[in-house]
């Protein structure tokens, strides 16, 4: 079985900075989610405009259909990068640090867990803010969701590899 355990810091030749393992979102993923949330929003404009009945819920259409918009542009930047695990974090291609590993206390990829899609949570020591990439990961607080629109497959993998990575740093920190 391969461990991704941190080598000690006197080896030269472990980088921290090595990229074990990439998680992204496939093209026709990626254009489908953009094209559904675009013609949601573009269907509510459309709506809001000239088939309202009143007023109020005519803006409030509008409202959610440029919403969506802005959402669609979102999930755009955001699916165009992927998310990156080395040895000492868990970030975002785009330079984002998601949480460092040792900052994490607890994985849940359970059923139940409020996750994204095809993902899994991990909660971290402490809090890292307020932060969100439509359909590869977000933060609150201590909780990071990561996945939604990624691959099961690859976002098991990655669950499983930082899994054995924490557990091999509790068994370590317990030595």
């Amino acid at each position: 079985m391969t461990t991704f355990a941190d080598a000690p810091a006197t080896n030269p030749d472990t980088n921290p900075d090595e990229v074990l393992f990439t998680l992204g979102v496939a093209a026709p993923r990626r254009y489908l989610g953009m094209g559904l949330l675009g013609m949601l929003g573009l269907m509510l404009i459309y709506i809001g405009s000239f088939q309202s009945p009143a007023f109020g819920w005519g803006l409030l259409l509008v409202l959610l259909g440029a919403g969506s918009l802005w959402m669609v542009d979102k999930m755009r930047r955001a699916s165009g990068t992927r998310i990156e695990l080395t040895r000492t974090v868990l970030r975002d291609s785009d330079g984002t640090v998601i949480v460092t590993l040792a900052d994490i206390e607890k994985m849940d990829s359970g059923l139940f867990a409020f996750k994204p899609s095809n993902g899994f949570l991990v909660r971290s020591k402490r809090p890292s803010g307020k932060d969100w990439r439509p359909g590869l990961w977000w933060r609150v607080g201590r909780r990071i969701g990561v996945g939604g629109m990624t691959p099961a497959s690859q976002t098991k993998r990655m669950a499983e590899i930082i899994g054995e990575m924490v557990a091999e740093r509790d068994r370590l920190s317990h030595q």
